[in-house]
């Protein structure tokens, strides 16, 4: 999915403690209310022995606004008293973007 840019993404890396119950089940319901917020653009994860989440976001404030949501910061707290034993977020500019599909290729 081509995106116009620039826009940010928010990368959420992490790793789970052994007290993962829950954990599934809050992050789509967290991924399905941040598809509804203002200025939210898409996201991908992937998660091994570490996880690595996605967020993609119109504009800085947009990102702010998510952090501050009730049920984000409730989930933000669940998580540091019960699912992550490691966390890290990059809040990143994307300048540019290009992908890859077999048979067709993208440049912006």
């Amino acid at each position: 999915m081509s995106r116009t840019t620039p826009y940010y993404a928010v990368i959420f890396t992490s790793t789970l403690t052994d007290n993962d119950n829950g954990y599934s089940e809050m992050a789509e319901q967290m991924e399905n209310l941040a598809s509804k917020q203002p200025g939210f653009l898409g996201f991908e994860s992937a998660r091994g022995e570490v996880g690595i989440s996605v967020s993609y976001w119109k504009t800085l404030k947009a990102i702010a606004d998510w952090k501050a949501q009730a049920d984000h910061q409730f989930a933000q707290e669940k998580g540091i008293t019960d699912w992550y034993e490691w966390y890290k977020i990059r809040i990143c500019r994307v300048e540019r973007e290009y992908d890859f599909f077999r048979g067709t290729s993208s440049n912006t």
